[in-house]
């Protein structure tokens, strides 16, 4: 017997909540052994502020999990119990080549579209306290600001994918690639300091990719780097400040 609707959306609700504890405490685990004292300060106070947010982090992080879940359900539900979408299982249903390029172009609607929603909630005072405040409320941000989102900013971002899977073909193994990029770069670009060994920042990858150092400086200056996996839209639009050089030391 095929799940229901309301079951396979609270079912995806939960798998999204683990999945960011997994990944943000996994992120946190390696933060606490490579740079300890970045979220456990020595000074009682400046301790006692991080653990707050933290917190704070993590209880708007599990909600917009519930926030995600529901339109991720709709999809599963949608294609297993229905046929109804684009996903296939099949690797031979369309021509090879189109699995990674089925990644990219999911990739880079999502770029396209967090770039310029993203600009338009700093664009308005009004529109930025009501829908993204609570995210730069992480200052500086850890690892479990991955999804610190008020509601209306994480409905904003959560249909996304679920409608392109009506839209765009993808292999079900392609998606799940995207989802695991999509995940990566929301937790490491919000962990404080680096992953990635200087040479790559100041190559290729840090001239095209986003990573923690140029993201870490919009959480600062916040009429700059717009941008969630790559570059060129804030090249396009001078809006790239470049990079925080104090998180390569």
């Amino acid at each position: 017997m095929a799940p229901t609707l309301i079951a396979t959306m609270l079912l995806m609700s939960l798998i999204v909540a683990l999945r960011y504890l997994a990944l943000s405490g996994l992120f946190a685990a390696i933060t606490a052994r490579v740079r300890p004292g970045l979220y456990r300060p020595a000074l009682p106070a400046k301790a006692a502020r991080m653990a707050r947010q933290i917190r704070r982090e993590i209880g708007w992080s599990l909600l917009s999990a519930v926030i995600y879940g529901a339109p991720a359900g709709l999809a599963v539900w949608a294609w297993q119990a229905k046929g109804l979408t684009l996903i296939y299982t099949d690797p031979m249903h369309h021509p090879l080549w189109w699995l990674p390029l089925s990644v990219l172009v999911y990739l880079l609607a999502h770029d396209a579209w967090f770039y310029w929603t993203h600009r338009a909630m700093h664009g308005s005072a009004k529109i930025f306290r009501t829908m993204h405040a609570v995210h730069h409320e992480s200052r500086p941000p850890t690892a479990w600001a991955a999804m610190a989102f008020h509601p209306t900013e994480a409905l904003s971002a959560a249909w996304l994918y679920p409608v392109m899977v009506f839209l765009v073909p993808i292999h079900v193994g392609a998606l799940g690639v995207v989802l695991a990029i999509a995940s990566f770069f929301a937790v490491t670009n919000h962990m404080g300091w680096e992953i990635f060994p200087r040479r790559w920042i100041d190559g290729w990858l840090g001239r095209h990719l986003i990573s923690a150092s140029h993201h870490h400086l919009h959480h600062g200056n916040y009429g700059a780097n717009f941008g969630l996996y790559f570059r060129f839209w804030d090249r396009w639009m001078n809006t790239d400040a470049g990079i925080s050089r104090e998180l390569l030391r």
